[in-house]
């Protein structure tokens, strides 16, 4: 490996070179880290990421002399790969700069100048994070840039990204990454391009939106209950087979492989809630299974198990392999609950109908 002086580097980047060239290793215990080697390519893309700055990809002028007159032009600077071909003869004909505190100097002073030019230029940042309070500089949820490039796929095409508005205006990056660099951005925030309104609040008074969901969460409903209701089939048609030490071992380490709500579900099925809100299923559930007996615990271990199994695979196929191991009529319970919910939906749509006449029988007896 090259010395790090050799490559043209100054003692303050030559320290963080050397730094950049081993990793720490804690794996190993003890109360100092052991020192790892890394590869060289890993010192090349450090230099390349922190010291050789690309020249002709700065957003300013190079050849201009009075950015920051003290450094004068790039394209005089001795400190540029360019300078010195035969230094940085395995960068080719890439032209950087090794003095990052002077690249970063002068794109400071870019966006300086670019925005006394134009004072009405919109700022933006590129880094994540919320900005000072009183900064100029947008975040990034508070625009959205406009690719210079063209959509080249009908999905590219619909995104915002791709496509100008009225409120399209130029901006420059002054946080971040590609600092100085101008953009092309939309910071309007009705725009209905760029920043459209949630789906949700377009739909929320569409009668036809809300039927349809509606009826989404009454068939979701539907397929709860029938599920619930044939494991509870299920879990009746269990035999008792294991002894209750062996039952109890299985159950308790099967229920804690359960999460809250599928807990929750085996919990009702056996009469447990919560008293207060401070109380815990799980807590409740494992005194239960200790007072237990045996065709309990059997019924438990089977329903605990088609809820795990269920969190890995189909659940509807989960619980309809169950329901035919043990000769559970499936149609026969979803055909009783949906004649349920259609009682219930009947009833309501009654008091619905009574409440609306009320009021107008109150006006006509008073006006009698």
């Amino acid at each position: 490996m090259e010395s790090l002086a050799q490559k043209g580097l100054q003692p303050d980047q030559q320290e963080q070179a050397l730094a950049a060239c081993f990793k720490e290793d804690w794996s190993a215990g003890g109360q100092k880290p052991k020192r790892i080697l890394l590869p060289v390519r890993s010192l090349q893309f450090w230099i390349e990421s922190n010291i050789l700055l690309v020249l002709k990809l700065a957003p300013f002028d190079r050849r201009d002399a009075q950015l920051i007159p003290a450094a004068g032009s790039c394209t005089d600077c001795p400190k540029r790969t360019g300078h010195n071909k035969l230094l940085f003869s395995d960068l080719g004909k890439l032209d950087a700069c090794t003095a990052p505190s002077c690249y970063a100097a002068k794109v400071e002073a870019h966006v300086k100048a670019t925005i006394a030019a134009k004072p009405k230029l919109v700022q933006i940042s590129t880094a994540y994070g919320q900005q000072k309070e009183g900064s100029p500089t947008l975040p990034r949820n508070k625009y959205t840039e406009i690719r210079p490039d063209k959509a080249t796929t009908k999905e590219q095409a619909a995104r915002p990204e791709f496509k100008t508005c009225k409120y399209t205006t130029e901006a420059i990056v002054s946080e971040g990454l590609d600092k100085g660099e101008l953009r092309k951005v939309c910071t309007e925030p009705t725009c209905p391009v760029h920043h459209p309104k949630p789906r949700s609040q377009k739909v929320a008074d569409d009668p036809k939106w809300k039927a349809e969901q509606e009826k989404q969460r009454r068939e979701q409903a539907i397929a709860n209950t029938i599920g619930i209701r044939t494991l509870a089939a299920i879990s009746a048609a269990v035999p008792v087979r294991l002894m209750k030490r062996d039952l109890l071992f299985v159950v308790e380490r099967l229920a804690s492989l359960l999460d809250d709500n599928r807990l929750a579900v085996v919990a009702r099925q056996h009469g447990i809630k919560k008293a207060k809100d401070s109380d815990s299923i799980a807590k409740l559930f494992a005194a239960y299974l200790r007072r237990a007996e045996e065709s309990v615990l059997g019924k438990v271990l089977v329903e605990a198990t088609i809820l795990y199994v269920a969190t890995r695979h189909n659940p509807s196929q989960v619980l309809h392999d169950a329901a035919i191991v043990y000769k559970v009529d499936t149609d026969a319970i979803a055909l009783k609950v949906k004649q349920e919910f259609a009682g219930k939906e009947k009833t309501q749509t009654v008091k619905r109908t009574v409440a609306k006449t009320q009021p107008k029988a109150v006006k006509k007896a008073k006006a009698a």
